[in-house]
């Protein structure tokens, strides 16, 4: 498959998989080299901002789903083990 197409199917999967990851850190350094260009051309502190705020984010970002990639994902059929048939309190093991 292409990454397009990889890309294009990750949007309806949960969770996050590695062709998503990467797409959104070359978004990211496209960005950031864009800004950098527009530093080194014009100057404007306007573009410092703005490349600060980008890095802080995309920091942010690639927390946010490392955090994300830590936790497995549950199907259905385990948290019904584990809450049970009404759903709100989790099933003691004795």
């Amino acid at each position: 498959m292409s990454f397009v197409e990889d890309l294009w199917k990750s949007v309806f999967e949960p969770g996050t998989n590695p062709t998503l990851i990467r797409a959104t850190h070359v978004s990211f350094v496209m960005l950031v080299l864009s800004l950098s260009w527009m530093i080194y051309t014009t100057g404007s502190i306007h573009f410092i901002n703005l490349l600060i705020i980008s890095l802080l984010l995309w920091a942010s970002v690639t927390w946010f789903v490392s955090e994300i990639q830590k936790e497995k994902l549950k199907s259905n059929e385990e948290l019904q083990k584990e809450y049970g048939e009404d759903g709100k309190e989790p099933k003691k093991d004795i």
